[in-house]
């Protein structure tokens, strides 16, 4: 893998989001972990954002923060946009990251003017407004499956380049040989996500209820927060299996109940990638998930989780019957979901990054990726 130790000249970086706040936004996670990891590698690297609470770790770990508050207002934006074109001037960067649409319009209009390399990394597919990242002079997708719907929207495809969510390793998370599992009832099923309605929480309640009718003292976890946790309160506390449905709102370190869960669940109605089934492949979880858009890939095509349909109760009730009833299909879905794990750690996703920048910065680079326990594939970053 090409790294500064072996490079000669270090690239300037500037990634630009909405903010930098630890609320489990997986753009979020994925952009500060990516440019942590760039950092290590050798190269200088900035954030622009609002601010938040990884502005500390951001700075122990050699990344600069620079404030912008890219609030949608008329007067606000007026200000951002010249308090930008400062950051540009000071920071001077060899590519500009966009992570989110408004920075990616912010940017976009300064590329035309100052001519640097300009980079989107397409994180949401669903909404109507993702379709103005092809603004950039490349556009980084999640996954293979963000990749193909959007060249169906307009995104030209040579524009286009996939970087799976890779974030194992980065020091944003704790070691899990560090984390104390947390203490909850059993059987378990855990979900981290979150509270709103596309993230399936309606429907796993829902295949919750059937399967404790089948599975005896069965409990469901339900880690994270959101505007609509409210709604899904209500749906528990009508349901007569409520005292066995558990909201444990945000928590700092999900990890811990993912080690304590017989069964993990993400349901998503649409789901990019699910950085969090990542998360839980390395606690070793035993993994359903919903087949939607990118869920596939980061199960590696069904071989470490089991994948249902989308807003399907019965196939999701039935899996997670199929799952606590029986111990030793459990295990195995437990291994599976280790094996090949190591492929996600975040020094690749940085590589792969990197080939996507050498492609407008240094057309004659060629960078290695190497895939852990995989033959290293030299990927050409010659433009097409």
């Amino acid at each position: 893998m090409k790294t500064l130790e072996n490079s000669e000249t270090p690239m300037r970086i500037l990634h630009i989001l909405n903010d930098v706040t630890v609320l489990g936004n997986g753009i979020v996670n994925t952009a500060v972990d990516l440019a942590i990891e760039q950092a290590r590698q050798g190269h200088v690297v900035a954030i622009a954002s609002a601010g938040g609470g990884y502005e500390p770790l951001l700075e122990e770990l050699g990344v600069s923060h620079f404030k912008l508050d890219q609030s949608r207002s008329v007067p606000n934006m007026m200000r951002a946009l010249l308090l930008f074109r400062r950051h540009l001037r000071q920071f001077r960067p060899d590519v500009v990251h966009a992570h989110m649409r408004t920075g990616l319009l912010l940017a976009w209009g300064w590329s035309l003017v100052y001519r640097f390399p300009l980079i989107a990394h397409l994180h949401n597919v669903r909404e109507r407004e993702s379709t103005l990242m092809g603004l950039a002079d490349r556009v980084i997708a999640v996954s293979h499956s963000v990749a193909a719907t959007m060249s169906t929207k307009g995104i030209q495809r040579k524009k286009l380049r996939v970087a799976l969510n890779r974030t194992l390793g980065t020091p944003r998370l704790p070691r899990m040989e560090s984390v104390r599992p947390a203490v909850i009832a059993r059987p378990s099923i855990v979900t981290v996500a979150g509270m709103y309605h596309n993230k399936g929480i309606a429907e796993l309640i829902s295949a919750f209820e059937i399967a404790a009718e089948r599975c005896t003292g069965a409990q469901l976890y339900l880690v994270g927060d959101g505007p609509d946790r409210r709604v899904f309160e209500e749906q528990a506390r009508s349901s007569k299996w409520s005292k066995q449905i558990h909201f444990e709102g945000f928590q700092a370190i999900p990890q811990a109940y993912m080690m304590s869960a017989d069964v993990f669940v993400l349901a998503s109605r649409r789901e990019s990638f699910g950085l969090v089934l990542i998360e839980a492949r390395e606690a070793g979880c035993a993994i359903i998930a919903s087949r939607t858009d990118g869920t596939a890939e980061a199960l590696d095509e069904g071989r470490a989780g089991l994948l249902v349909p989308p807003e399907n109760v019965p196939a999701l009730a039935d899996a997670l019957c199929r799952l606590l009833g029986d111990d030793h299909e459990r295990r195995m879905w437990q291994q599976r979901a280790m094996q090949g794990v190591e492929a996600f750690r975040v020094e690749v996703m940085a590589a792969e990054v990197l080939a996507v920048y050498c492609e407008l910065v240094r057309p004659d680079a060629i960078v290695k990726v190497a895939l852990p326990d995989r033959e290293a594939s030299a990927i050409s970053t010659q433009s097409e």
